[in-house]
């Protein structure tokens, strides 16, 4: 009786030891998880999300979706989250801040990865419909951002995009040359008024070619009316080529 109560004594104990391993794997990546969370406190918010999100799609979680975040809305994923002490990093704050202030960011989308910087403003906020110059409420926000360009030594490709409604008028004879127009009046203008040199200067015109979203709905077409703005290291803008002007 006695040998058997030790036989089944030592069962018990290998049978109970395995959750001390499931454990300890579970407490370690916990561990893992916060001290990632830790490096990434001084990057954007945004960026940290993006972050959190990926651990928790390969972990499983949360069974049926994402729900540590309130909200429909997904971020863009970008593919790295910015290095903190990168120019980049720097411009996407003040940015960030910019666009906070003037009470626009409702029509402004950043994103970023640690090779560029993207700004997406709505064509509103730059210009008036059907025409390539530069709007007073465009004029201020081009000035900040000449005073951001001023003290940085990324690069700035401007591209103009629109909707497929056609349009034929002297000036423009296809949204083609009012895309292009636009990116080269906002290229023109931080040039005269900021002096940056005009080698970290591109325009782009793409027309209605590169829509985010069909253009089938006039909620659809304002969101493919659009400007952006496209900061890089220089290194990076000597490499892109392509129909820029």
């Amino acid at each position: 009786m006695g040998k058997n109560r030790k036989k089944l004594g030592t069962k018990d104990n290998c049978d109970t030891g395995g959750w001390e391993i499931v454990y300890s794997g579970f407490v370690l990546i916990l561990l893992c998880f916060f001290v990632m969370l830790c490096a990434f406190s001084s990057v954007q918010e945004a960026k940290i999300f993006r972050f959190v999100r990926s651990f928790v799609e390969a972990l499983s979680i949360f069974p049926g979706g994402l729900k540590f975040e309130s909200g429909n809305a997904v971020l863009k994923v970008s593919e790295d989250i910015v290095e903190a002490d990168s120019e980049l990093a720097s411009m996407f704050n003040d940015l960030q801040e910019l666009t906070n202030e003037l009470g626009i960011s409702d029509r402004v989308q950043l994103d970023a990865s640690d090779q560029e910087l993207e700004m997406t403003l709505t064509d509103d906020v730059l210009f008036r419909l059907g025409v390539a110059e530069i709007s007073p409420e465009g004029i201020i926000l081009l000035r900040k951002i000449g005073e951001l360009m001023d003290k940085s030594s990324l690069s700035l490709r401007v591209e103009g995009h629109t909707d497929n409604l056609p349009i034929h008028t002297e000036k423009y004879p296809s949204n083609w040359e009012l895309s292009t127009a636009r990116a080269v009046n906002v290229v023109r203008y931080l040039m005269k008024a900021y002096k940056i040199a005009p080698g970290r200067l591109t325009a782009a015109g793409y027309g209605e070619f590169q829509p985010l979203l069909p253009n089938d709905t006039p909620e659809h077409r304002a969101k493919n009316r659009r400007v952006k703005l496209v900061f890089l290291e220089k290194e990076e803008e000597e490499e892109e080529g392509g129909n820029e002007h």
